[in-house]
């Protein structure tokens, strides 16, 4: 049986390589939710005007791969207790939350959520939001598994914009951000 989890985690070609090529994960999709605009652009959602953030969504075998390793992969490739965005991207479409679609992963999520949030790893309160799924835009061709099409530039917007040695920093040894 197949489920979905859908994820924001800032630019959403850095969120595609930590879960893709995992046991049990069957397709991870960059794309847009959790706004009020049908079939919005990738233009649109960086206008701010689409209530849309980039994420996720991954179509995965829970016997295989659970929810909860899905969680942990997820964390660890964010800076939580940031309000306005991911590392160099700033906005609402580059915020964090994780989008449950049944009462489990929102449990799940909320417990997880919590248990960073009380940990000593962070000086700021978390911040992600947890919210019910919406409806899940594919985005445009090009950006689909951009860290594959393009590697190098990739590696390097991925370095560029903090977010590689934020996760060194925060989560060195957890689910290798490449």
């Amino acid at each position: 049986m197949e489920k979905k989890a859908t994820f924001a985690g800032g630019c959403f070609w850095c969120m595609v390589r930590p879960f893709d090529e995992q046991p049990g994960i069957h397709r991870v999709i960059s794309g847009y939710t959790g706004g009020h605009t049908e079939n919005p652009t990738y233009e649109e959602v960086c206008s701010e005007t689409t209530g849309h953030r980039e994420a996720v969504q991954i179509t995965y075998d829970p016997e295989v791969f659970s929810y909860e390793k899905m969680l942990d992969i997820f964390w660890s490739q964010i800076d939580p207790t940031d309000p306005g965005g991911q590392f160099h991207d700033r906005g609402e479409s580059y915020k964090t939350a994780v989008y449950y679609h049944d009462e489990e992963q929102k449990a799940l999520a909320e417990a997880s959520r919590d248990r960073i949030d009380q940990s000593s790893r962070f000086q700021k309160p978390v911040v992600t939001d947890i919210l019910p799924a919406k409806t899940f835009y594919e985005a445009e061709t090009y950006h689909q598994d951009y860290y594959r099409k393009h590697p190098l530039h990739y590696k390097m917007y991925n370095r560029g914009s903090g977010r590689a040695g934020f996760i060194d920093k925060y989560w060195r040894g957890e689910h290798e951000s490449k």
